[in-house]
């Protein structure tokens, strides 16, 4: 059974030298327009799903084909990219290669690479990502694929990351992150605000609102960006419900501390959320918005995956972690819960 924290901190939130989460989703589908593939995800019912776990209905947002990439991320670093182009013209039209001059550079295990690459490619701008060599290549060939360049660099993320803040401070290339700390905010925040497009339809395609939320957290974007538009429209009735691996347990054990920690464990499965260090502004607004924080094992995760699989939802246990703990037995949900959670991102092969 998945283990739970209340979060003490809910509607104050730990105090952080930070800018908080936005909420307003105004122009961010105006930009991203502008990107090919841009369209509404499905919102899928799942009664059958919903009766096996003993809650009245599950309504599952479905990122598996998210602007023909398969996940969420497509969104975050493509708006930012948008953002930068519309700014770039003035007020104009947008050209083509309005960004030709521009060179983005992230660090990636594949979903926030390919975000980088394809709104790089949208206006022109080159795309450099980094990785780390135990990333498989078949991330690689499509990060390629999408043209950005792939430099390899370390044993891990962080060792990844850390190459590529040298190469932006060296060369003069913009670091598009989705994670942040002090001095590096305002990126990762227009990062967020793309996410907000998932959130703002999930919230017009929901026939009422829902009694609890699900998000998955790495270092917690996806998680802050949904659950400030849900506050935003639907105050504090729904209960917002983290959920990270146990093996990263980084927004739970923070919250514990009351400051932003890093934590250490094993490699998970959940190759997406295995973060080990919070974002900061992540904490900062999930601290104020999540009712409480869950973690769940290697275990629960491939059950959860398997059990979607069986209900017609290919994923990984990235993309279907939030569902896995209510699949694993979450605790406090009733029979007249009414669940929205996320399905991330599709299979790694798709």
């Amino acid at each position: 059974m998945p283990s739970s924290f209340d979060n003490p901190y809910l509607g104050q939130g730990i105090a952080i030298d930070t800018p908080l989460a936005r909420a307003d989703a105004t122009r961010v589908g105006r930009l991203l327009a502008q990107c090919p593939h841009h369209a509404a995800t499905p919102l899928r019912d799942l009664p059958g799903l919903a009766q096996q776990c003993g809650v009245a209905a599950i309504h599952l947002k479905d990122e598996s084909a998210r602007m023909g990439l398969g996940s969420f991320k497509a969104l975050g670093a493509a708006f930012v990219i948008a953002c930068d182009a519309a700014d770039h013209a003035a007020g104009e039209e947008i050209a083509a290669d309005e960004l030709s001059d521009r060179t983005y550079v992230a660090a990636s295990a594949g979903n926030h690479g390919l975000s980088v690459a394809a709104g790089a490619a949208v206006f022109g701008a080159r795309a450099v990502i980094y990785l780390a060599d135990t990333v498989p290549e078949a991330f690689a060939e499509r990060l390629r694929s999408k043209g950005a360049e792939v430099v390899r660099a370390g044993e891990t993320y962080e060792e990844s990351m850390a190459a590529a803040e040298r190469a932006a401070a060296e060369r003069g290339w913009t670091l598009l992150s989705d994670s942040s700390w002090p001095g590096y905010t305002e990126i990762p925040l227009g990062v967020m605000e793309g996410y907000l497009q998932m959130a703002r339809e999930a919230v017009d395609q929901m026939p009422e609102p829902p009694s609890h939320i699900l998000l998955q957290a790495g270092v917690g974007g996806l998680a802050a960006a949904v659950a400030r538009y849900a506050r935003a429209q639907w105050g504090d009735g729904p209960e917002i419900i983290v959920v990270e691996p146990a093996y990263a347990p980084a927004l739970i054990e923070s919250v514990r501390a009351g400051r932003l920690v890093t934590t250490e464990g094993p490699v998970s499965e959940m190759g997406r959320l295995d973060c080990k260090t919070p974002s900061m502004i992540a904490l900062a607004s999930l601290s104020r918005d999540a009712n409480r924080f869950v973690t769940i094992s290697e275990e629960e995760a491939a059950q959860g995956v398997e059990i979607l699989k069986a209900h017609g939802f290919a994923t990984t246990p990235s993309g279907g972690a939030g569902m896995a703990a209510l699949i694993a037995g979450l605790e406090g949900l009733g029979a007249e819960a009414r669940v929205l959670a996320i399905l991330s991102e599709g299979p790694e092969d798709g």
